[in-house]
């Protein structure tokens, strides 16, 4: 799995101009699935994003997790961070997850996640057109393999 994962001060999904989800202070996620990922990807996934100490103390420095903050997450679904682009100027999509893999895994990520925030995370919707915006505090962003665990 792969998550570009973004402290926002607030952040939002639109589908077919309509709101689906929308937070306040916390962090917007990007997520991508691949066939290789499991349920230990997720597991890993998760606990690293929950206690993910990004987000500033009284002393200003970043010192605490999303938990501590009382912060949401937003997660949207997207394939192309499995982008393959060494040939030509066109990407691949080989390396993303199929449909019948991901999904799965990607609302047992939502799930998760919202238990360990301990509050219902927002979503958008896996494999449909989606408008994201987002105002990046920071701007702090981060980039998590689950193949990159060392």
């Amino acid at each position: 799995m792969r998550a570009v994962i973004q402290r926002v001060s607030k952040a939002s999904v639109t589908i077919e101009g309509k709101i689906k989800s929308e937070i306040g202070n916390g962090f917007l996620i990007l997520l991508g699935v691949c066939d290789e990922d499991s349920q230990d990807d997720v597991e890993w996934l998760v606990k690293k994003i929950a206690n993910l100490r990004v987000f500033n103390d009284d002393n200003g420095v970043m010192n605490r997790s999303i938990i501590e903050t009382g912060g949401n997450c937003l997660i949207v679904s997207q394939f192309t961070l499995f982008a393959s682009y060494k040939k030509g100027n066109r990407p691949s999509w080989f390396r993303a997850g199929s449909h019948e893999h991901s999904i799965p895994l990607y609302e047992a990520f939502c799930n998760q996640l919202s238990e360990a925030i301990g509050m219902t995370v927002g979503n958008g919707e896996f494999g449909a057109d989606m408008k994201v915006e987002l105002i990046n505090d920071g701007p702090v962003t981060i980039c998590m393999d689950t193949k990159n665990k060392e």
